[in-house]
């Protein structure tokens, strides 16, 4: 049977080379980080020259990124430690109604104990208003947490404006970056970011390592206490092997970047053209062309998505109906009700991402099986 995977949104495979980079940490240097002796040095060296690799990528800083053991680790980091850090400012931030859960519910964590939380509406195509921002900012506002462009219907946010406008009013400005970081060019100083998230097993790193870039002098509060690791912000005997792992990963992503957007934006959009020719009825979730290059969302009317998924399993298709992190729950996507649909359409949704490894051959078995399944 065909296997075609189309769901690198969720997860990715560790790449070859990412895992030959990884092998000797995790027998010849085995040492933790933290001893003194030449074994524990070699450790150290590899996560010093991961985090010059990974700040030159994004332009930051070494000193300016930080590991964590994933995405949203990360997120709540940033929110949670940059909110408590900062509260003797104000207790109010601003957030938007399509974020990760990993945002949505440490704002709902923070509003548990003493902070408010705006947030803000998306226009049809999963969009903030700037001037719906401007205009939910308060003087006691101390952070803007939107995300750089959303897991599910692949929409980028327009960031320069977004961070410019923060700037402008002294708050703090974190992005989600788990799905833009190594599928968009980023530079994190130009842009004005001030605090970003980042996921390694997006970009062909293993699971269970991310970073959270965070600005130069940004107070930020521990969440994790104990050992000194992470120039004494985040306790934790580092994972080496998955640091050097997520460093070489970027580095191949970056390296090659133009030529993976042009085969993303290529699979997309014939994959988009298609579908919508010979389905009609289905409606594209997301901006047209402001989206992720490889990132394709429809709702089918009439059609249960658990269905469809299982459907396309069953002929080697590994798609979804949204984010992994809520694909066991029975309510519709709360990123599709944000953008208008009504709870049936956002059920019937299919997600498609693509990877380095797809061809036009996987995008027509894709159109082909639909059409046997939706017929």
């Amino acid at each position: 049977m065909h296997q075609v995977y189309l769901d690198h949104a969720a997860t990715t495979p560790v790449k070859d080379e990412v895992l030959k980079a990884m092998l000797p940490y995790l027998s010849e240097f085995y040492g933790n980080a933290s001893s003194v002796y030449s074994l524990a040095r070699s450790s150290k060296q590899a996560i010093e020259s991961a985090r010059e690799k990974i700040a030159s990528l994004i332009g930051a800083e070494p000193k300016e990124i930080f590991f964590t053991a994933s995405g949203t680790e990360s997120d709540n980091w940033a929110l949670k430690g940059l909110a408590l850090a900062h509260q003797d400012k104000g207790k109010h931030i601003i957030t938007s109604q399509i974020e990760h859960h990993a945002v949505l519910h440490s704002c709902q964590f923070l509003e548990r104990n003493g902070f408010e939380v705006t947030y803000l509406p998306v226009d049809e195509f999963g969009l903030i208003s700037l001037a719906d921002l401007k205009q939910a900012i308060r003087k006691d506002t101390i952070l803007i947490s939107i995300m750089f462009a959303n897991n599910e219907i692949g929409t980028i946010q327009p960031i320069a404006e977004i961070a410019q406008l923060a700037k402008e009013k002294q708050i703090i400005f974190h992005t989600d970056g788990v799905q833009a970081v190594a599928n968009l060019e980023i530079d994190v100083k130009k842009l004005g970011i001030d605090a970003m998230s980042i996921s390694g097993h997006k970009f062909y790193a293993p699971k269970g390592v991310g970073a959270l870039y965070l600005k130069n002098g940004l107070g930020i509060e521990n969440l994790l206490h104990g050992g000194s690791q992470e120039r004494e912000l985040r306790a934790g005997t580092e994972n080496v092997a998955s640091i050097v792992g997520m460093a070489k990963a970027l580095d191949l992503a970056c390296q090659n970047l133009p030529n993976r957007q042009q085969k993303m934006l290529s699979l997309r959009d014939k994959t988009i053209k298609e579908i919508s020719n010979n389905f009609p009825s289905a409606k594209l979730n997301g901006h047209p062309s402001q989206r992720l290059p490889g990132n394709v969302n429809f709702s089918f009317p009439k059609i249960e998505g658990d269905v469809l998924l299982m459907q396309l399993d069953m002929r080697g298709i590994a798609a979804s109906s949204g984010s992994a992190c809520s694909s066991l729950s029975i309510e519709p996507s709360h990123v599709l009700l944000a953008l208008g649909l009504d709870k049936e359409l956002a059920k019937g949704s299919l997600r498609l991402t693509f990877g380095d490894e797809n061809t036009e051959a996987d995008v027509d078995y894709l159109l082909a099986t639909l059409k046997e399944i939706l017929s």
